[in-house]
């Protein structure tokens, strides 16, 4: 286990406890059964919540008091909720974390009303934080809506790419939506917002974003790697429900480049198959063409690259070490 997973599963908790804090009752009884209860139990099935927790490593890295950062870093975890919520009804998804989806337990209406809820905590929790000046307050509410928009943008281009049948794509384009849906906001914006708040120096906080930038990249190839070739505890999400929607990972791009068997593997994507069988035969074309060694590998080096970075922005401590074994936990993890 590295460093950084210890760190997460001694503050996670805590953070779980504070973020149960933001779902009120309403002034009306049904609110709570229709609203914050379901938006609640939703968010307390916690993942491993490194998202939040990052921000406040980066805060401490630059010589800040983390304890500032934690309304932000919980608008940064008030996103990544609505964004899954609403992202598994845009999947038909039916699992989430090893427990239905909200919009399978509580319908697709009511879904997606929780998840605007949590889009509207992003903003509303940083403008009621006073302990941030006003100047500060604003800066990290300009790096949320860019956060807000460059996933929205990636995730256009992940569902339209799939729905429009797209095979003409390039690994650049992979890259593209990748960065866009996942990498700002699991990575870069934590960790400048982070800094920001820490009082790190306009240097620092573009280090710690092409740090969180790449990390956040190689966060994602990961997980799409893990969606193929996962382990018993990966099938838990969906397993190979990357191939059933057609989705365009770095794997799947690679291999429509370069495997022999290209037009097969075109025809079980564009087919949205459920059969094991067919999974099993797109998974075993990727792998023969070498593209998921390639993805594994471009995800290490990303990695590799990062860290060298980081060392020379940062001064020695705690936190800057956590944050370098982050970047190994997100290429090494098997959940």
């Amino acid at each position: 286990m590295t460093a950084f997973e210890l760190y997460l599963k001694r503050n996670a908790k805590k953070f779980d406890a504070y973020l149960a804090e933001f779902f009120a009752d309403g002034t009306h009884a049904d609110m709570q059964r229709y609203l914050y209860h379901p938006l609640g139990a939703y968010t307390k099935n916690a993942g491993k919540r490194h998202r939040p927790l990052i921000c406040l490593l980066a805060c401490e890295a630059v010589g800040g008091d983390p304890r500032r950062a934690w309304p932000s870093a919980a608008a940064i975890e008030h996103f990544h909720t609505a964004a899954l919520i609403h992202d598994d009804i845009m999947d038909s998804s039916l699992t989430r974390r090893g427990e239905p989806c909200l919009h399978i337990r509580e319908g697709e209406g009511l879904a997606i009303n929780a998840g605007d809820l949590a889009l509207s905590l992003v903003t509303g929790t940083v403008v009621d934080d006073h302990g941030l000046d006003p100047e500060c307050r604003l800066r990290v509410l300009k790096e949320l809506v860019d956060m807000t928009t460059r996933t929205i943008e990636g995730q256009a281009l992940d569902i339209g790419w799939a729905r429009d049948d797209r095979f003409d794509l390039t690994v650049d384009d992979y890259l593209v939506m990748a960065n866009h849906k996942t990498a700002f906001y699991s990575g870069a914006v934590p960790l400048a917002v982070g800094a920001i708040i820490g009082g790190g120096t306009e240097e620092q906080v573009e280090a710690l974003r092409a740090f969180g930038l790449a990390a956040g990249l190689a966060f994602q190839i990961q997980d799409d790697v893990l969606n193929l070739v996962g382990t018993r505890e990966a099938t838990k999400k969906d397993f190979r429900s990357d191939v059933t929607e057609g989705k365009r990972t770095l794997a799947a791009v690679h291999a429509l480049q370069h495997s022999a068997e290209r037009e097969r593997l075109r025809e079980i994507l564009a087919s949205r198959a459920e059969d094991p069988a067919l999974l099993d035969e797109a998974v075993r074309i990727m792998a023969e063409a070498g593209s998921i060694d390639f993805a594994r590998t471009y995800a290490r080096d990303l990695v590799l690259g990062a860290k060298a970075e980081l060392e020379a922005a940062l001064p020695r401590g705690k936190a800057r070490d956590l944050l370098l074994s982050m970047a190994d936990f997100f290429v090494e993890r098997d959940s």
